[in-house]
């Protein structure tokens, strides 16, 4: 089962006079994740390199931001993959010693610094929001609404039309409890839709 990470985690290591800032957090893909390395550059100008690794479905991806091809992205890809993470980004912002590491202590001091931060992180089951939207008379609206609540559901829009439009997003294994839920308390006049509907 794919895990995530309940909030971001930092770790800090010294190495031969080399810092390196770490940290594993949860992100929903490569856009929000690029945000954050962005905002990392900003904070940390005087950083020699701000590293990072992302695991994100379809978004995966590594960077070693100047440093030896292959001693700092892809390792800390690794170390997501090993704990088996799902919607991660981990981000390691090195200030340069002036003492050259060679390519094996950079993949250990990178791995190190990514590994020690998931020590203290909070992992939990990710669990995968399905889309959904339906059409119920006015007189239904509250009960539609109610169901919702009670399932953890998070509402989206809602549209007062000829009748009311409600879309929502709920979590994968509520999903066929909720849609069965409202079935029957819909007696036949919800109606489902396209979730972009």
């Amino acid at each position: 089962m794919a895990l995530t990470l309940a909030r971001p985690v930092h770790s800090e290591l010294v190495i031969k006079k080399s810092r390196f800032i770490g940290c594993v957090q949860p992100v929903a893909g490569r856009p929000e994740a690029q945000q954050v390395v962005e905002a990392l550059r900003a904070q940390h100008p005087g950083a020699a390199h701000v590293c990072w690794a992302l695991l994100a479905g379809g978004q995966s991806a590594a960077n070693d931001d100047g440093e030896p091809g292959g001693t700092a992205g892809r390792p800390m890809l690794e170390v997501l993959r090993h704990q088996q993470l799902e919607g991660v980004l981990a981000t390691v912002v090195r200030y340069f010693g002036g003492v050259k590491l060679g390519a094996g202590g950079l993949v250990r001091a990178y791995t190190d610094a990514v590994a020690q931060a998931l020590l203290n992180a909070e992992k939990l089951p990710l669990r995968r929001t399905l889309q959904f939207a339906c059409c119920v008379p006015y007189s239904m609206e509250g009960m539609v609404r109610r169901e919702l609540q009670e399932a953890g559901a998070t509402l989206g829009e809602v549209r007062h039309e000829q009748a009311v439009r409600i879309a929502f997003g709920v979590t994968e294994d509520a999903a066929a409890g909720l849609r069965a839920r409202l079935n029957e308390s819909g007696q036949g006049q919800l109606q489902w839709l396209e979730a972009d509907a």
